[in-house]
């Protein structure tokens, strides 16, 4: 099935004008005046990365980015190579023209020769490592050798120590990638440090957000049955490590001081983990409740939340906690969209967390440390001001990552990478054992 024609706007740049202040704060959030190119015919972009239905960050990201990309410029050229995990398949929208199996290393050859028999001006990949076959998710460099187009790539994960596959796949892609884009600046020292990836190939681009008005908690809590509640609240697929347990511990400190707060755990088990080991963690959840005798307090919504409904989940929260039981994360995308909504924040400082969450706009706590937790819930609680300042400060913050703005980040990349490729690097690195030897070996592509 061909994809719909589109015309874009002729002009070659149009301005976008600051926002104006925030009345509800006060004073001036204007950003300083950018150019947003436009496109001066059409341009034909496909995505690589999962896709809604299927049910994972990456699939929220890719889903919400083109609908972003198509919002903003109007496109129906914008088409989705979409990845399958095991022998599972989904009724995906028009957009979906391909699909991959995820272990069948011929499928992404066949999907190569199909994006080239297409007439495309660029590919945009979703990388993750997870979500690809082969070791550390090498078999999409079998994708990306054969493409006849610019590629940009969009790094969801960037590794300080990777392992030697990891190493070797993120090498392949840095050198096959026109630009490639990360969502902190802590992924982008890394690429430059650990990866040897130059400067001037790397964009920053925020992770996107939906344009959420700045409202107060207590016009949600009713759909949620947490009228006159103070609520604590955790979103997105259950898996270990996510250290919501450490959340859950700090209660009974918490309600000896706040007796009507609840903890909202929202979210359905992630389903490879679900494939695993079925809902064993959200039963240890539920077990440690009890056992610490708050399980009246502790609700779960066990389901994928649609993003319809998503708003209104966050918005109930009076202060949102990511307790995440390790540093390693480069970005999480229910972090920035806590963020956009204007929640009081607590979090591990896991590196995403460290970043956004600085100048007073959340509050750092140790990982794995349910009495850390305690005390700044208790703050927080303690303080309306403290805590109605530190939403001010986030909502701002997370002006410039609405998906409009992120769309036409996208865009100026993708006419970059048309007009002036990136010249052939040759990116070597140092790769280390697992064992750390002394020798160490450069990698070529």
């Amino acid at each position: 099935m061909a994809a719909p024609n589109t015309t874009f706007s002729s002009q070659s740049n149009r301005l976008i004008y600051p926002e104006g202040p925030h009345k509800i704060f006060g004073g001036n959030s204007a950003l300083s005046l950018k150019l947003a190119p436009r496109p001066q015919r059409p341009i034909r972009i496909a995505v690589i990365g999962n896709h809604l239905p299927r049910q994972c960050g990456i699939a929220t990201f890719t889903t919400d980015l083109c609908n972003a990309i198509a919002a903003e410029y109007g496109t129906a050229q914008l088409s989705v190579v979409a990845i399958n995990d095991g022998q599972s398949s989904y009724s995906y929208p028009e957009r979906v023209r391909f699909e991959i199996s995820e272990g069948d290393l011929a499928s992404y050859r066949a999907a190569a020769e199909f994006l080239n028999a297409e007439d495309l001006d660029l590919v945009c990949l979703q990388h993750e490592y997870g979500i690809f076959g082969g070791k550390s998710g090498n078999y999409i460099i079998e994708l990306l050798k054969h493409l006849k187009m610019p590629v940009i790539t969009t790094l969801h994960t960037v590794l300080r120590e990777p392992n030697l596959d990891q190493r070797v796949v993120m090498h392949k892609i840095a050198a096959r990638s026109d630009r490639l884009i990360v969502m902190s600046q802590h992924s982008s020292r890394i690429l430059q440090e650990v990866f040897r990836v130059p400067a001037e190939k790397i964009e920053l681009i925020p992770h996107g957000i939906p344009d959420l008005p700045f409202e107060q908690p207590g016009i949600y809590k009713s759909r949620f049955s947490c009228q006159g509640k103070s609520v604590l609240l955790t979103f997105g697929l259950l898996s270990p490590n996510k250290g919501f347990e450490s959340v859950i511990q700090a209660m009974p400190s918490i309600l000896a001081r706040h007796s009507n707060a609840v903890y909202m755990i929202a979210g359905a088990t992630h389903p490879h983990v679900r494939a695993r080991e079925g809902d064993r963690y959200r039963l240890e959840l539920q077990a440690l409740a009890k056992k610490l005798g708050v399980e009246q307090q502790v609700l779960f919504v066990n389901r994928f939340v649609a993003p319809e409904e998503m708003a209104a989940l966050v918005g109930s929260a009076d202060i949102y906690v990511t307790p995440y039981c390790h540093e390693a994360q480069a970005v999480s995308g229910t972090l920035a969209y806590a963020l956009g909504a204007g929640k009081a924040i607590i979090s591990t400082p896991y590196w995403h967390a460290a970043e956004v969450l600085d100048h007073g706009r959340g509050l750092l706590v140790p990982f794995e440390s349910p009495a850390a937790i305690a005390k700044a819930t208790i703050k927080l609680l303690d303080d309306d001001k403290a805590r109605q300042a530190m939403r001010e400060r986030a909502y701002l913050y997370a002006r410039p990552m609405v998906w409009k703005r992120v769309a036409q980040s996208y865009m100026a990349t993708i006419l970059r990478a048309r007009v002036r490729p990136a010249e052939p690097v040759q990116i070597g690195f140092a790769i280390q054992t697992n064992t750390r030897e002394a020798d160490q070996r450069a990698v070529s592509a």
